[in-house]
């Protein structure tokens, strides 16, 4: 029996597979953190013989390359990527024997990328399955516009094209297996689904149940920004990456950090946002551990600049050099673990003030204060509240500028973006004039509190 066995990586919402027959293995689309997989496999008693590759990775480096030089696999890449390395090239229609009764076969699925492929799994074993990368997701399909605008509108009619050859060649009880959807900015659209069919998809997939020209129009109006670090993951990914090393840090100690902030360094404190607003080493920023870390430190840091971590634990730290190995951020300038007396020596921590929506609507009926929306395009457009400061987080190093004098309430969806952001302002000099909403953002709730405040409610547009 032929089982597959999903890996995930939440922090970048993307997921890789291994499957086995129990004797031998293959692998599609792994992460550069690879020790997991060969884990896996040992735990199982298998050998890895395959690795896959879908399409060239925006999102993440890929571990393939370390993967296949670990194991001996054979690693297959389109013949039409331009690699720098060894790989066994595949294209559309050729098929891998992975086992006496199990099958791979590649199917041409442009759209994500010019390139894509995807992968039916044939076994009679089991009902067939499809590995089908950023092409047909969950209920949406993978975004055509990372590989610049001037394409995006061929590679959208593109993919509607190979959502629908997937879905017309093969039968409903196709389990469908994509490496992007689960939160991954790789995604035209979100989705909450974790499993899906051919079938179902027939009944939901917007590529699936709408005429050609009204997918593309939704499709591209409903795209929306995307990290910055895309930009160096292709190149990485042609280049064929090493496995990453994941070995400690050297350690800092409080001079060292304080001399390493006034260079211009980032120095980044991974705890929560709670604990850093409690207490922290002037000048730092916070991207917690407990959000999609790797995801916003990745798109806010120019791209090579020292990098130094600040955890409560070794683990911490760990964990940390884990998630930016993932999209190519090696090695650490420096770490310290402990909190902030420790990291500040002999001076005093500095803390942050934070706050609820509720208390926010009761402050703006008694004195101005700047409302800070860092929240991206397509959430602001939806509802904001009424006067507030629109700048989405991902645009606020550059327009730290922008946000008038005065006292500043940051504030996005959650809570998590929101102190990033009052850590950037506070680093720039504002520390003393900001404050941290850690509450959730509800439109509902919302009229009725800021109705007094700046107008009759929020502010609405139409998508």
């Amino acid at each position: 029996m032929i089982e597959i066995i999903p890996v995930d990586t939440p922090s970048l919402g993307d997921r890789s597979y291994l499957g086995t027959d129990g004797e031998v293995a293959f692998v599609v689309d792994p992460q550069r953190d690879i020790d997991r997989m060969l884990r896996l496999a040992e735990r199982r008693g298998v050998e890895i013989r395959h690795v896959f590759e879908t399409h060239v990775h925006n999102d993440y480096v890929t571990g393939g390359p370390a993967l296949a030089a670990a194991t001996g696999a054979d690693y297959h890449v389109n013949a039409a990527d331009p690699v720098a390395f060894d790989r066994c090239p595949i294209e559309d229609g050729d098929v891998v024997e992975i086992g006496p009764r199990t099958r791979l076969r590649a199917v041409a699925t442009p759209g994500h990328t010019f390139t894509h492929l995807s992968y039916v799994l044939e076994s009679p074993d089991r009902p067939p399955a499809v590995f089908t990368g950023g092409s047909l997701l969950h209920g949406t399909t993978g975004r055509p516009d990372l590989l610049g605008r001037e394409h995006t509108g061929t590679l959208a009619r593109a993919q509607y094209a190979s959502a629908n050859r997937l879905a017309r060649e093969l039968p409903p009880e196709t389990d469908v297996l994509p490496t992007h959807g689960f939160g991954s900015f790789c995604s035209a659209t979100q989705s909450e689904v974790t499993e899906s069919t051919i079938g179902l998809e027939r009944r939901v997939n917007p590529a699936l149940t709408r005429g050609e020209d009204e997918y593309v129009r939704s499709l591209l109006a409903g795209l929306d920004a995307y990290p910055a670090y895309y930009a160096h993951m292709p190149t990485l990914n042609r280049a064929g990456a090493d496995a990453p090393d994941l070995s400690a840090p050297r350690r800092a100690n409080a001079a060292e950090l304080r001399r390493r902030l006034r260079a211009g360094e980032w120095v980044v404190d991974l705890r929560s946002r709670t604990a850093f607003a409690a207490g922290h080493l002037a000048g730092v920023l916070n991207f917690g551990l407990d959000g999609n870390f790797a995801v916003y430190l990745g798109w806010l840091i120019p791209w090579g600049t020292p990098l130094t971590l600040l955890g409560e634990t070794p683990g911490d730290i760990a964990e940390a050099q884990r998630e930016l190995a993932r999209i190519g951020i090696d090695r650490p300038a420096a770490a310290a673990t402990g909190g902030p007396a420790d990291w500040a020596g002999d001076d005093k921590p500095a803390s942050m003030p934070t706050a609820t929506f509720a208390e926010l609507a009761t402050v703006r009926r008694h004195r101005p204060v700047v409302v800070l929306d860092v929240r991206r395009d397509a959430e602001w457009r939806e509802s904001h509240v009424p006067g507030a400061v629109h700048i989405p987080l991902h645009e606020l190093p550059s327009r730290l500028h922008e946000v008038p004098d005065g006292e500043v309430w940051t504030h996005c969806a959650s809570g998590y973006r929101a102190s990033i952001a009052a850590s950037l302002l506070a680093a720039a000099g504002r520390e003393g004039d900001v404050v941290a909403v850690h509450d959730d953002y509800d439109p509902h709730a919302m009229i009725a509190r800021f109705a007094a405040t700046g107008g009759s409610g929020l502010a609405r547009h139409p998508l």
